[in-house]
């Protein structure tokens, strides 16, 4: 179930509805309690537990998406694959994987761990604050995309030099070369060193 602004919902397994909370880490990214998802944005920040997702297909071109204009938080900026964050509790490469499906209607064909980066990323847009311990996934996708649009405004798949020109062009979110350079040996061990990353 796709969940888009900050003070949406989600279903509990006994049918009730919680507002949104994130799990927040210290610097070594071990949890140490709860926040509601818009409070641990507001200025300035508090730090906690992420995912970014970079998939790839079989050309070794990154599939980029530009977040749909009704997000609450850096709308109609391109960024990486999928981005978003976990349920108290639940793993990061569950959350990266559930993420994707509800975002791109499609579920990686590879994906493995590629580290962790921390950051603190003010978003003059919004006045948000992205302190994140962002946990970093990098495969592959060969299914054909189904993107919701509540979350997703367009997708492109692009190669590095198109990355570049597009970077150049186009607003991107705050946190996209943090999370892409962050990725990049695993990027580069998964595509190859002919695909430029």
């Amino acid at each position: 179930m796709p969940i888009t602004p900050a003070t949406a919902t989600h279903s509990t397994s006994k049918g009730t509805t919680d507002a949104i909370l994130l799990e927040l880490v210290d610097e070594k990214g071990v949890t140490i309690g709860t926040a509601e998802k818009l409070a641990a944005h507001q200025p300035p920040g508090q730090l906690h537990r992420a995912f970014s997702v970079f998939l790839f297909d079989e050309q070794g071109r990154l599939l980029l998406q530009q977040r749909a204009l009704g997000k609450y938080h850096s709308p109609g900026v391109w960024s990486n694959t999928c981005c978003g964050h976990p349920y108290p509790g639940e793993a990061p490469f569950a959350a990266a994987a559930r993420r994707t499906f509800e975002e791109l209607g499609v579920s990686p064909s590879l994906l493995g761990e590629a580290g962790t980066v921390r950051y603190n990323h003010p978003d003059p847009g919004s006045g948000l604050v992205e302190q994140e311990f962002n946990h970093l996934f990098v495969g592959m996708v060969q299914a054909p995309l189904s993107p919701d649009p509540d979350e997703v405004g367009e997708t492109a798949f692009v190669t590095a030099a198109e990355l570049t020109e597009r970077h150049a062009r186009d607003p991107f979110s705050s946190w996209f070369m943090t999370v892409l350079d962050a990725a990049r040996p695993a990027i580069r061990e998964l595509t190859g060193p002919s695909a430029g990353w």
